[in-house]
């Protein structure tokens, strides 16, 4: 019969539950004495049959269990006991043991091996070192949530990022994935839009599909027609065969236009075709051919100025736009350079084998006052580089290119364009309130103090400027 020392206690947060398993009345007893002085609530069982029913219907945290039993041994409820949802870590007691015994019942899924007759101590040891080990696996697995949490907060596509601004920009981004809207995708060179489209297609429910990235600006434009649309066999010299073009390449997936602010307007009015009709006409051929594209275009340039110059049709402009999406060059977003350098050490140390921990702090503080003119590819390009050259496992200042490090973000001529002493004020005055809230990650009492103006006139200046805190 089974039988318990703890059925009428309450089970409080910080006590652990512990199930004996021995056919001696007497080690049973005397655990339960032993245990219980050292804080743990016990039960018992009087064979390895008894000892699985109450492993499967309570919730404990150790069991010990004695090896030679009659009808179910301890390696017999070792074995049966991993098809039951038990969590419990199982110590196994025997008076018979062998080293062999032990390795095999470890094997068999047990924590650890005592040998009997064993000294108060040897048990209580045991389990304390077992009550680490849990803690430990818990505190672990605790860490790798985190971490998952953390990288499904500041990730998206192959992108890191943990600013306000770029965490709006992955929002927007993913729900762009959730529809066949075209999406257009504008900023400076080197500020990850390819990336962004990849994530966009990559995340959709398209993205076992085709992936075909095009830059506009670097087909010859006589090419550009059949390069887009493809052709028919005949239809000029060296057409020897049928081609498909790039749109009928990506049939059923996504086409990335890259800087389609470069594509001549006698091209421009067969992509609005392709947008309203979905369909397109190879060089040579009568027919149009239906295709189902999902379009992502890119352009570094301001397309809105580009229609008021008369270099980019306005009917083409308004069908790209549907969903826009901006990415803010890397200087307007310093709080993202410490996680992307670890971000592309990683990266690096993986590529060239190298195991670089980390960056010195005035190193990084180079990275954190350059002006990165091309953006986060000119910071991974330093990063590159300051792995391959770093003799220590840190970065140092050193392995930084000459250009970073000399340069001077202060240098007036750098940030000023012309002569306004009003428009130099307020780009000063904006550079300085991002410079205090990243200081107090975003707390505007203490950004007020920095600047030495009132929280009011510093909130007021924060929607002047549109800045994102």
């Amino acid at each position: 019969m089974m039988s318990s020392s703890v059925k009428n206690k309450t089970v409080s947060d910080s006590q652990k539950r512990l199930l004996v398993i021995d056919d001696e009345e007497n080690m049973r007893h005397a655990l339960t004495v032993l245990l219980g002085k050292c804080g743990y609530l016990v039960d018992t069982a009087a064979d390895g049959y008894q000892g699985l029913l109450m492993a499967e219907s309570g919730q404990y945290d150790f069991i010990l269990c004695d090896l030679k039993m009659p009808g179910m041994s301890g390696m017999d409820f070792l074995k049966s006991v991993k098809e039951k949802p038990v969590s419990a870590v199982i110590i196994m007691m025997s008076a018979y043991g062998t080293i062999d015994t032990a390795v095999e019942a470890m094997k068999s899924g047990a924590y650890d091996y005592i040998s009997k007759p064993f000294k108060t101590d040897e048990v209580y040891l045991t389990l304390k070192k077992a009550e680490e080990r849990e803690s430990l696996k818990k505190e672990n697995i605790r860490l790798k949530e985190q971490i998952r949490k953390a990288a499904d907060k500041y990730c998206f596509g192959n992108m890191v990022a943990e600013s306000e601004t770029m965490k709006s920009v992955f929002a927007l981004a993913e729900k762009a994935a959730q529809y066949k809207a075209t999406v257009l995708i504008t900023g400076e060179s080197g500020t990850g839009k390819e990336l962004i489209a990849k994530g966009i297609h990559f995340s959709g429910e398209k993205s076992a599909m085709p992936f075909v990235p095009v830059n506009c600006g670097g087909i010859p434009e006589n090419l550009l027609e059949s390069e887009f649309f493809g052709y028919k066999k005949g239809a000029f010299t060296g057409a020897d065969n049928n081609r498909k073009g790039l749109f009928e390449e990506a049939d059923g997936g996504t086409i990335f236009l890259d800087e389609i602010g470069e594509m001549p307007l006698s091209l421009q009015i067969k992509i609005l075709r392709v947008l309203q009709e979905s369909e397109i006409r190879p060089v040579g051929d009568s027919k149009t051919r239906k295709i189902a594209v999902r379009v992502i275009a890119a352009t570094s340039k301001n397309l809105e100025n580009e229609v008021r110059e008369g270099r980019f049709r306005q009917d083409l402009f308004y069908r790209l736009n549907v969903l826009p999406v901006h990415l803010p060059p890397l200087r307007e977003r310093i709080e993202d350079i410490p996680l992307l350098t670890r971000h592309f050490i990683d990266k690096f140390n993986k590529i060239f084998q190298k195991e670089i921990k980390g960056i010195a702090p005035e190193a990084l503080s180079v990275l954190l006052k350059a002006r990165w003119p091309g953006n986060v590819r000119e910071l991974e390009n330093a990063i590159e580089r300051a792995v391959i050259l770093a003799e220590d496992l840190i970065i140092t200042k050193e392995n930084l290119p000459s250009g970073i490090r000399e340069s001077d973000p202060e240098n007036t001529d750098e940030i000023f364009e012309g002569y306004s002493l009003k428009t130099a004020r307020m780009i000063l005055e904006k550079k300085m309130i991002v410079k205090a809230l990243n200081a107090t990650h975003g707390n505007r009492t203490q950004a007020g103090r920095l600047l030495e103006i009132s929280h009011p006139s510093l909130l007021h200046k924060i929607k002047v400027y549109d800045i994102s805190v």
